[in-house]
């Protein structure tokens, strides 16, 4: 055990019984109750709940719409029958698949069991129907419905999942891919098919779903890790396809926490794109990172026929998500040529060129801290003698408290799990911290930019914090790119809306600040969003 997670035991015995005396730990309850209570997934289905469907891909075209109706499902993982959400009955929801410069209505009708919303993730909407509450609209409750219309003026693949609750409503199911097909064929290399492939791990007990709270999120130390794989909603995805083959992948993370390092060997695999579009440079690649919220657009060459294991792969583990099966049936349309071919796209690459020599060197507009605090009932809850800082007792400071970095820069699994259960969002605060104002989360209130404003933003994950780990940034409403990290030039940059900061890094981003309105920026490990690591900034339309 690490010297951290020695203090970090310390801290957590001594303060849990006295937070248990204010009502913050082990609360019970019903789902959906107003007051304090556990989420209950753990009881068996009853039987009206239908079983969950596989997932279907569905065609619109401009100005079409799509009806959509959470509602409890039922889904069987790992030898036990789970209780669950899903739209429209199937995990993941339907893949939308529309074209670029299209406009469509969703109509969203929640027959869950919380309130809810829709955001959908990347893409660059009218600001009403961001599916943000408390931001751009009023929760859904249980019953009511609402319409988003959606512009789709970036080619790529994203995502939808609601803004409330998101560590529970995630984990039980609500996510699916919305693809955007580009007005230009030859955007993308020619492929035999498409494929989405939505990465999920679910944290079960021998019952079925962990529980959550009602009124706060729990694990929220290092956020909530599970200990079975997804592909698709389902623990033995298979993908089956014909020798000579070329796949396009569309890799989504919806896990709440766990990076996902995707490596498909013995098969050939050529990464063109990211979560808004096309990289500057095509590369071959034997596994691909894929941090929560984030998106990767991977060519699969399936040269020969047999079984070939999907895999996530840690610098320690190894765990099978699926199988691709290539049958010795050979395809009639060979596209090996052209996946041979490793494409600079001159334009991309222009672009970028052109911003990373304007920016590279410019001092940043805005810079961000990443950090983990206390929270004043956490605080409130130990004991006399035992405080942050100042003399007397067992004082410490926030680097006692997070011992420094003291490990790799990435967390690959729950390293603090008997801590992590028993965290919630009152104990602690993830933070954003402004460093000029030194304001925090939602208390930043100058963050004010004008449609059309390239926006340098440098973002240092404080390795000195109390529990320094990775985080996944997402910004709503807008594209970004990668400008540098630590110093280091980026040299195949790309689109993006979600940005991974590993601890101890600087990473400074361009935000492309073209969509007006009033938006928010998160980590996307959900429990961290939950426990308050999101701000709000604006966008003001040009006179």
């Amino acid at each position: 055990m690490s010297n951290k997670q020695v203090v970090w035991g310390l801290v957590v015995v001594v303060t849990l019984g006295s937070l248990a005396w204010y009502g913050i730990v082990n609360r019970r309850g019903e789902v959906g109750s107003t007051g304090q209570g556990t989420i209950n997934l753990n009881t068996p289905p009853s039987g009206d709940i239908k079983q969950a469907a596989s997932s279907s891909i569905i065609d619109l075209k401009d100005g079409q719409s799509i009806d959509l109706t959470i509602t409890p499902i039922q889904q069987n993982i790992a030898g036990r029958t789970v209780k669950m959400l899903g739209y429209n009955g199937s995990i993941p929801g339907p893949t939308i698949r529309v074209s670029e410069g299209s406009e469509i209505t969703i109509n969203l009708k929640n027959g869950g069991d919380i309130a809810t919303t829709l955001h959908a993730h990347g893409v660059r909407m009218d600001n009403p129907f961001d599916g943000v509450p408390g931001v751009t609209q009023k929760e859904i409750a249980i019953g009511e419905s609402f319409s988003y219309k959606l512009k789709f003026i970036d080619p790529g693949v994203f995502w939808y999942h609601p803004h409330v609750r998101t560590d529970y409503a995630l984990e039980s199911g609500l996510y699916a891919n919305i693809i955007v097909t580009p007005k230009e064929s030859a955007y993308w290399s020619p492929v035999n098919r498409e494929i989405p492939l939505m990465l999920d791990d679910i944290a079960l007990n021998e019952k079925g779903l962990l529980p959550f709270d009602v009124k706060v999120a729990n694990h929220t130390l290092m956020g909530r890790f599970g200990n079975v794989m997804l592909v698709n909603g389902k623990t033995n995805y298979q993908l089956s396809v014909k020798q000579g083959e070329v796949a396009r992948l569309y890799l989504t993370n919806a896990a709440n926490t766990r990076l996902f390092n995707f490596t498909l060997p013995g098969v050939k695999m050529k990464l063109v794109g990211a979560d808004v579009g096309k990289y500057a440079k095509e590369t071959f690649v034997d596994q691909i990172m894929v941090a929560p919220g984030e998106r990767r657009v991977v060519d699969v060459f399936f040269e020969k026929s047999g079984e070939y294991t999907m895999k996530h792969q840690t610098p320690e583990k190894e765990y099978t998500l699926g199988k691709a099966i290539v049958s010795s049936e050979v395809t009639s349309s060979s596209y090996t040529t052209e996946f041979s071919v490793l494409r600079t796209n001159t334009a991309v690459a222009e672009e970028m060129e052109s911003l990373v020599n304007t920016y590279l060197s410019k001092t940043p507009d805005k810079s961000l801290n990443l950090s983990l605090d206390m929270t004043s009932e956490m605080r409130k809850g130990m004991p006399m003698g035992m405080h942050l800082m100042g003399g007397g007792g067992m004082a410490m400071s926030d680097k006692d408290m997070g011992m420094g970095d003291d490990g790799d820069a990435l967390e690959w699994e729950d390293t603090m799990a008997s801590m992590n259960a028993q965290s919630n969002s009152n104990m602690m605060e993830w933070r954003l911290v402004d460093k000029t104002s030194g304001k925090v989360n939602m208390d930043i209130k100058d963050w004010n930019f004008r449609t059309g404003d390239k926006v340098k933003i440098r973002i240092f994950n404080d390795p000195q914090s109390m529990h320094p780990m990775q985080h996944p940034v997402h910004f709503h409403g807008q594209r970004l790119m990668v400008l540098s990290t630590n110093g280091v030039r980026n040299a195949n940059p790309v689109w993006i809306d979600t940005v991974l900061v590993a601890k101890g890094d600087t990473v400074d981003i361009l935000l492309d600040a073209s969509n007006p309105g009033t938006w928010v920026a998160h980590c996307h490990i959900l429990e961290h969003a939950e426990s308050g690591m999101m701000l709000s900034y604006t966008v003001g339309k040009t006179n």
